[in-house]
């Protein structure tokens, strides 16, 4: 049997709804819907609630942020996981969170549209989640709102696009092998 906060007496969030069945009121907990993905809690908090959810979880023992990254969608129809009052998007942050104590985890899935690629930053809350959110800006074009350095992490300063958007093409970088001291390019 299910409490308020959705969760059965264990601790995990009840099973959605099968196609077909009866409709089932939608699962909150922290006041944002939650789903389950093959036993792990997923929360949905919007762009403006995310931050304060995690301000929220720390508080509640969820002490490390174990990743934190971006996903393209784009070209991806009927999305799976996503409870029915939530509005997918083309791009998506997933933080996973971990409480040490109680020895749980916690995903976070937040929606952010191609349009307003930005979300809060994390790392007055998870100080470790600096260089994760500089490479999900650096990779997939999402801006962290209150980073203190945005700048390249991984590619060089004067590259153009973001490489793992689906909507980028594959370049071709071209190899530059050292020649060697025989001018032939062997070894030495």
């Amino acid at each position: 049997m299910a409490g308020e906060d959705g969760a059965t007496g264990d601790g995990a969030p009840e099973e959605p709804a099968q196609p077909g069945a009866d409709p089932v009121e939608e699962q909150m907990l922290h006041g944002v819907p939650v789903s389950d993905s093959r036993g792990q809690e997923v929360l949905h908090p919007d762009r403006d609630g995310y931050r304060a959810l995690v301000e929220r979880l720390r508080a509640d023992g969820y002490w490390v942020a174990v990743d934190l990254c971006g996903v393209d969608y784009l070209g991806t129809p009927g999305r799976r996981g996503l409870p029915a009052s939530v509005q997918p998007e083309r791009f998506e942050v997933v933080v996973n969170l971990l409480d040490h104590r109680a020895r749980r985890r916690t995903r976070l899935r937040v929606q952010v549209p191609e349009s307003d690629p930005t979300v809060p930053s994390l790392v007055e809350v998870h100080p470790g989640l600096e260089a994760s959110e500089r490479e999900t800006h650096d990779l997939m074009g999402i801006s962290f709102d209150g980073h203190p350095d945005l700048s390249r992490i991984l590619l060089p300063d004067d590259w153009e696009g973001h490489p793992l958007r689906k909507d980028e093409s594959t370049g071709r970088i071209p190899v530059q092998f050292k020649v060697g001291s025989s001018g032939a390019g062997g070894r030495p």
